[in-house]
């Protein structure tokens, strides 16, 4: 649902890499224009890496992943709150690492239920997400919204397991994204903020 920023995210791994974080950013919104996995932009500055154990390799050093308040976006907690009011299940799913989910689950979200890929051991695009989504949602496909920023790892494949969808103008993916015809025929709703979202489920 793209509820935190990455800007702490990619400084981790620059600062980790030993490489500036204007280059590895440069090399984030290249990968985004390509239309390639974000990781890839680890892998351009060290080929061949492994990136799971340079995960554990922070982990270890004490570098690991954080999130605090400060890394979610301003609008998470009162439309996730005003979500709630109306009654619906408010699920925080998307692609990360259990320890991802460990700390998302500290920050006390107005979510009925928060979990990553990396906890379900099933990662975007993969249609097995979705449909654990579908899953741990309760509901039918055609009621249940899909909220994410990234055309091949939320938008399409979210439509194309019958789930409704909204494509969220936030983060590189988001904002290069945005205005891309098929991007705009696959989600129902384009939207700038997660303050639009309960006006959309009223619908």
């Amino acid at each position: 649902m793209a509820l935190t920023r990455d800007d702490r995210y990619w400084a981790a791994w620059a600062d980790w890499l030993d490489v500036s974080r204007h280059t590895l950013s440069a090399l984030v919104g290249a990968v985004v224009v390509d239309g390639r996995d974000n990781a890839d932009a680890i892998r351009l500055l060290r080929p061949g890496i492994d990136i799971s154990a340079e995960y554990t390799a922070r982990d270890a050093a004490g570098r690991g992943e954080r999130l605090d308040e400060s890394d979610l976006y301003e609008d998470v907690r009162p439309a996730l709150t005003a979500l709630r009011a109306t009654g619906v299940r408010v699920i925080v799913a998307g692609n990360q690492s259990p320890r991802a989910g460990d700390l998302l689950r500290a920050l006390d979200l107005p979510a009925d239920l928060v979990v990553t890929s990396g906890e379900w051991g099933l990662s975007k695009p993969a249609r097995a997400f979705f449909d654990q989504v579908l899953a741990v949602s309760g509901s039918a496909a055609a009621e249940t919204l899909y909220v994410g920023d990234h055309p091949a790892n939320d938008i399409h494949p979210a439509r194309a397991a019958g789930l409704r969808t909204a494509h969220i103008r936030r983060g590189p993916w988001g904002h290069w994204w945005a205005d891309a015809p098929a991007v705009r025929a696959a989600a129902y709703w384009s939207i700038d903020s997660l303050t639009e979202l309960p006006d959309i489920v009223r619908q």
